[in-house]
């Protein structure tokens, strides 16, 4: 084997799917999180990387193309990573949605606090909920959908192929939706429980005037949204697992 032949078979085929893999799990859930080691990551990214290398040579060009084309692939591979870790992080945020809902139902909205997942403040509910989600993403060997979603984007898109933008930020939209549904079904019985509790405070203020409702309100309203919460909180779980393994099967089967 020549100089040559190593440089595009090896080690530009290793650069390539490094790139897709890295940019990817830049941004995954679990493995793109701000609490997950940056040497883990990386540590993963270069193994996955050059366990896949030898069988993505095969679609290396020979001999290499000018630098300009060189510099086309990585950037649509960057693109695909990004696209792919993104999809992801979108199904992820539904369950952020469904604690914002939760908590400003219950009367917790004001309450903030640093949510490890966005690396941003956030409700205490939707603090609880990617914590625990991100929990059963491990526990129930999710994170190797991820993995194996990534090594079945060279299907869905070709080494070498510019990627359709049109129909990337068409599926990216459409995954919002799906993901602000999911957060909102999850989220139907407090809406349920909070409306019903409006209701019975409406009712009381018409038969007795001189009661303070609004104080009297919120302490019950947080009462039965945490017997609530205490009471579906593992159907809502399940229910978000079930629709996030839905959508990245049904992304990295569209090709």
């Amino acid at each position: 084997m020549t100089l040559q032949d190593f440089v595009t078979n090896g080690v530009f085929a290793f650069i390539l799917t490094f790139v897709r893999i890295g940019s990817a799990l830049m941004i995954m859930p679990g493995l793109g999180d701000s609490f997950t080691p940056q040497r883990v990551r990386l540590v993963v990214a270069l193994g996955i990387s050059l366990a896949l290398s030898p069988f993505v040579s095969q679609y290396m060009p020979s001999p290499l193309p000018p630098m300009a084309t060189l510099a086309v692939l990585l950037v649509a591979e960057f693109i695909i990573g990004i696209f792919i870790g993104t999809i992801a992080r979108i199904l992820m945020a539904a369950l952020d949605t469904a604690g914002m809902v939760i908590s400003f139902m219950s009367g917790l909205g004001n309450a903030q606090i640093f949510n490890p997942s966005s690396s941003a403040q956030g409700s205490i509910i939707g603090a609880l909920f990617s914590i625990t989600g991100m929990l059963i993403l491990f526990a129930t060997n999710m994170h190797h959908l991820l993995i194996y979603g990534i090594i079945g984007s060279y299907d869905l898109f070709p080494l070498g192929n510019i990627p359709d933008t049109a129909d990337m930020s068409e599926m990216v939209a459409a995954t919002v939706s799906q993901s602000f549904l999911i957060g909102v079904q999850m989220s139907a019985p407090f809406m349920v429980m909070s409306l019903l509790v409006y209701i019975g405070m409406g009712v009381l203020t018409r038969l007795m005037p001189q009661i303070q409702v609004f104080i009297l309100s919120l302490p019950i309203q947080i009462l039965l949204s945490m017997l609530t919460l205490f009471g579906t909180v593992s159907v809502i779980m399940l229910f978000w697992i079930s629709r996030f393994e839905n959508g990245l099967v049904y992304l990295f089967s569209l090709g």
